[in-house]
């Protein structure tokens, strides 16, 4: 699995709008000079999360985006799959091996990719969320939340 920039800016993206009091709508460009994420780019990125359906878009001067469900609810595999990114680390492996040896390797690199695949799944927004408040904290930082 290659994680992109564009995956990366999304991850982003989305724990700055985990972070909205009461879900508020937070605009492009608030978001962008926060993470410092172009605004042109990070615009693009987040149309493609919003069709997935993991964030809204609300209309006017006080509009923005917002998260359509909870931190809990959001994945970081549906994050990136939703801007395209990969998550199959590896190409279709051939299952007719002819060696057993070929065939022990190429069974383990699927096993791998299976687990890697529940793995990115089960974490949410949530979970990077409290990651990141965490290292934060740790950091001695205020309330200026730049992943």
């Amino acid at each position: 699995m290659k994680l992109t920039t564009k995956g990366h800016y999304a991850v982003k993206a989305l724990l700055d709008l985990s972070l909205s009091p009461l879900n508020q709508p937070i605009s492009v460009n608030k978001i962008a000079d926060r993470q410092h994420i172009p605004a042109p780019y990070l615009e693009k990125i987040l149309i493609q999360i919003r069709r997935a359906g993991l964030i809204k878009s609300v209309r006017g001067s006080q509009g923005g985006y917002q998260l359509a469900m909870s931190p809990e609810k959001i994945s970081l595999g549906e994050i990136l799959t939703a801007v395209g990114d990969k998550i199959e680390p590896l190409p279709d492996l051939d299952n007719t091996a002819n060696s057993p040896e070929d065939w022990v390797t190429i069974t383990l690199w699927k096993r791998l990719n299976r687990k890697l695949k529940e793995a990115i799944f089960e974490i949410s927004l949530a979970d990077l969320y409290y990651d990141a408040r965490s290292r934060q904290a740790d950091l001695g930082e205020g309330n200026n939340f730049i992943v």
